[in-house]
C-alpha cells in the first residue's frame, strides 16, 4: 500500500504509554500545514503555524515551554492576527498554561483524548462489501478528499485553500487514504509517518455512509501501512464521541489535549 519508510531509527521498546513521541508527532503534523516555507519548528518552545484557513485547528500554538505565558501570548497574537486560531495544551506545555489562557480571555473549545495502540497486534475485521481503499494524489482526488472530510470535521466555506495547503504540505511522508464506493470517496484517513510514532488524522466518513464500518476499515488499513513502514506505535486525537470506536480497535487513552480559542 505504501512505499514510505519511517524516518530515523525506531525504538523497538516503545509502548503506547510513551507520551512524548506522540506529542512530537502531533506538533510535526500540524506545523506541516504551514507548507515548506512557513512551517514552524515543531520541537521549539513555542511552535506556531498559520494557514489562513478559517478553521481554528489549522492555525495556532502547539505548546509553550520555558517562557512567560504573557510573552508567548503576545508573540502568538502578533503572528496569528487576522486568522481563526487555537492553542493546544497538553503534557508538553508548561504547568498552569490552561489556567493562564483562561485568565487571558480564552475559551476552551475542545477536550481531546490522546489515544495510542501497539500495531504489532491488530484485530481482524471484515471490510464493508464493495469498499475499496487506496492512497489519493493529485489535485482532482485531493479536492474530493478534502470535500469529504471538511463537513464532518467542521471546515466551512471555500475549500480551495485547504486543497492548496494539502498539496503544498511541508512533509512528503504523509499518506492520504480514501475509501471508495462506486468510484466515489466516502471516507478519509491521513497517516503521518515521519516520526517515531505513526499518527492518524482527518478520519471522517460521508454522513450518508456512516455506521457501515468504513472509518474502522480505514483506520486499520492505515495502521497496517504504518506497521509495514516499521512503526510499532500509532497515535491519534479523538473526539469524545469517537473514543469508544477506537477502543474497540485496541487504542488506549493515554492523555488529553485541551484546546483554547480567542
Amino acid at each position: 500500500m505504501s512505499n514510505f519508510a519511517a524516518a530515523g531509527t525506531l525504538r523497538k521498546d516503545m509502548t503506547e504509554h510513551d507520551l512524548e513521541p506522540q506529542l512530537a508527532a502531533n506538533r510535526r503534523y500540524w506545523t506541516g500545514w504551514a507548507g515548506p516555507d512557513g512551517a514552524g519548528d515543531p520541537g521549539g518552545d513555542l511552535p506556531i503555524y498559520r494557514t489562513d484557513i478559517a478553521y481554528p485547528l489549522l492555525n495556532g500554538v502547539l505548546r509553550v515551554r520555558n517562557q512567560p505565558l504573557d510573552q508567548a501570548f503576545d508573540t502568538a497574537k502578533q503572528r496569528l492576527a487576522g486568522s481563526a486560531w487555537a492553542w493546544w495544551v497538553g503534557a508538553d506545555s508548561d504547568e498552569g498554561t490552561a489556567e493562564g489562557l483562561l485568565a487571558l480571555g480564552s475559551t476552551q473549545i475542545a477536550d481531546l483524548p490522546i489515544m495510542a495502540i501497539d500495531i504489532t497486534r491488530l484485530p481482524g475485521f471484515e471490510p464493508p462489501a464493495g469498499l475499496q481503499t487506496r492512497p489519493v494524489a493529485g489535485r482532482a482526488e485531493i479536492t474530493e478528499y478534502v470535500g469529504t472530510y471538511a463537513g464532518p470535521l467542521g471546515i466551512e466555506g471555500d475549500l480551495g485553500l485547504v486543497v492548496d495547503r494539502e498539496l503544498d504540505f511541508a512533509y512528503s511522508d504523509v499518506v492520504r487514504l480514501a475509501a471508495f464506493v462506486d468510484d466515489r470517496i466516502v471516507g478519509t484517513c491521513t497517516l503521518s509517518l515521519g516520526t517515531e510514532v505513526a499518527a492518524l488524522y482527518c478520519i471522517a466518513t460521508d454522513p450518508a455512509f456512516r455506521r457501515r464500518g468504513i472509518a474502522t476499515e480505514l483506520t486499520l488499513v492505515a495502521l497496517r501501512v504504518a506497521r509495514a513502514a516499521g512503526h510499532r506505535i500509532a497515535t491519534l486525537q479523538s473526539t469524545p464521541e469517537g473514543e469508544p470506536v477506537y477502543r474497540r480497535i485496541g487504542f488506549e487513552t493515554v492523555s488529553r489535549y485541551r484546546v483554547f480559542a480567542f
